[in-house]
């Protein structure tokens, strides 16, 4: 490693410490730790470079090298970005499901763009077939934006009506890399990094990575134009973590008195030591582990979906189908719920007694950004299509109150029944990740599902 680089390195920690002398001289050697992420973490508060910072460090290092441009790191302006896609590419049209690499293009888009021409889709195979939909009508190239991690959702669409050999459909699709090669993830999403480009090749889509700066990136839009325009078919511009320059999306104000993770705890504290728990993706499964742990209760009543958006209900009536004496809850999310929403039928028409769905509805990705979802809207009702695919009962709840009652008449009640719970959106900012794997949480809740 570079001297010079350990020196520099050293003479910023000193200013660091010197800077928080008064907290950290309170706290015993033990507590403090320096975590990999250039982070202080203390017993009670965090000391951490926010994305702002870390770009306005990496600035100050660009201008020491700048005569070196090899090693200077740049990151793309959301807006200019945009503005290149519609001169260079000529599209206007938007649409898809949020990434949280993807968030701040995404975020300006939902800000600068009318509804008529983005439009947030339930599933990412939704959004490639509303893009051909637009080419049909128009002739006119969409852009389709999604995680890797829904590649698996758009194979079908892609290869049975945008490739050459179908219908010939261009359109651009935007994927955030998550679990890129040599890049820190989660398991789940270190499996599909390794494996896009491999998929994608598959698919006999084209692509490449967007580069960071703004140049590179007109270039690559030029290169997709152009496949685009000759081959009539899909391009894929693959985009790595930090690409793009923050850009705060503009959220609305709150509407209830609590949060999900205030309204996972009033529900978890009603639930018996038989009771079988399926957390969904994304941030319930991360502060339903966090709570088990204050509980001090264990982790092996809950099954955390920690990938598969969109299937934890599925699961769990896979397993209350096989243990008819215990009761199985599913925790969901109203993201999760909108992008198989088919498999509400399934629950209903199984008659699945000992099958409990709560839907969390807080009408945001939250996991990515915070973008709204359909079930944000006023009109829009789970309680209602659940009774309409079958459940024995459906409600929605407003208040910690309604919560309360609503989850003893959940318990009281057979199934297939359904809570649907209006809360904020919005997460702890220090809400850590499971510390345990995910084959290690396949063991201890397959051991407490074979008690009797």
């Amino acid at each position: 490693m570079n001297k010079r680089f350990i020196i520099k390195n050293i003479l910023n920690l000193s200013k660091i410490l010197d800077k928080n002398s008064s907290q950290l001289m309170k706290l015993s050697p033990q507590v403090l730790t320096i975590q990999q992420k250039r982070c202080f973490r203390l017993e009670n508060e965090k000391f951490t470079l926010t994305v702002e910072e870390q770009i306005q460090e990496q600035k100050k290092r660009n201008e020491e090298v700048q005569d070196m441009t090899e090693l200077i790191r740049d990151f793309l302006d959301p807006a200019e970005f945009f503005k290149s896609v519609q001169s260079i590419s000529e599209i206007d049209f938007f649409c898809g499901v949020p990434d949280s690499l993807l968030k701040d293009f995404c975020a300006y888009i939902s800000t600068h763009v009318k509804s008529e021409k983005h439009v947030i889709t339930s599933n990412e195979g939704a959004a490639i077939a509303m893009a051909a939909g637009y080419h049909l009508a128009t002739g006119k190239n969409p852009m389709v934006y999604l995680q890797n991690s829904g590649l698996g959702n758009i194979v079908n669409p892609v290869m049975s009506l945008a490739v050459p050999a179908v219908y010939s459909i261009p359109m651009l699709l935007l994927i955030g890399w998550r679990g890129e090669p040599g890049k820190r993830d989660e398991p789940q999403h270190r499996v599909q990094g390794q494996s896009t480009p491999g998929i994608l090749a598959a698919l006999g889509i084209p692509f490449q990575t967007l580069p960071d700066y703004q140049e590179g990136a007109e270039q690559a839009l030029l290169t997709a134009k152009q496949y685009m325009k000759n081959a009539k078919g899909p391009y894929c511009l693959l985009v790595r973590r930090q690409t793009f320059l923050p850009f705060k999306f503009q959220k609305s104000p709150p509407k209830y008195k609590f949060n999900r993770e205030d309204a996972l705890k009033l529900i978890i504290d009603e639930l018996s030591e038989r009771d079988i728990v399926v957390g969904t993706t994304g941030m319930l499964s991360r502060e339903l582990f966090e709570y088990r742990e204050i509980k001090k209760q264990g982790h092996e009543k809950d099954f955390l979906t920690v990938g598969s958006m969109g299937h934890s209900s599925a699961i769990a009536l896979g397993i209350a189908m096989k243990k008819g004496k215990r009761e199985v809850f599913c925790l969901d999310g109203d993201g999760s719920v909108l992008m198989h929403m088919g498999t509400m039928a399934t629950i209903g028409q199984s008659g699945t007694e000992n099958f409990k769905h709560i839907i969390f509805n807080n009408g945001a990705h939250d996991s990515v950004g915070g973008q709204p979802t359909d079930a944000d809207n006023e009109s829009f009702s789970f309680a209602k299509i659940a009774l309409g695919c079958g459940y024995k009962d459906a409600f929605t709840v407003y208040s910690e109150e309604e919560i309360k009652n609503g989850i003893k008449r959940v318990k009281s009640s057979k199934g297939p029944i359904l809570m649907e719970v209006k809360c904020n959106p919005g997460h702890r900012k220090n809400l850590g990740r499971p510390t345990r794997k995910p084959i290690e949480n396949k063991s201890d809740f397959m051991h407490f599902l074979a008690i009797n």
